[in-house]
């Protein structure tokens, strides 16, 4: 199962806003992706409030995850939504 540790980039960390883009990005994968904090487990990556309850903050690892044909191209996509700095895009 290919996975994927990445840091959280936005300012409010993975709530609101920038929640909401990551689960809209996760639904439109093709495979099922998972998405958890160190230590705990990992939740559906589709689920807005299983997201919100992670209460991840920024700068924070998570651990992305995925299995199936395109699972490698979904993490790549969700990574980079997951580190860049969505909040800024709003501002912009």
């Amino acid at each position: 199962m290919p996975q994927r540790t990445v840091v959280i980039g936005s300012r409010s960390g993975l709530h609101a806003r920038p929640a909401s883009l990551f689960v809209q990005a996760a639904a439109r994968q093709p495979v099922k992706v998972t998405v958890a904090r160190d230590g705990q487990p990992p939740v559906d990556a589709r689920s807005l409030l299983s997201v919100l309850a992670l209460g991840a903050q920024h700068g924070e690892p998570l651990v992305l995850a995925a299995e199936g044909d395109g699972a490698d191209a979904a993490i790549e996509e969700l990574a980079a939504l997951v580190a860049a700095d969505l909040d800024a895009k709003e501002q912009a």
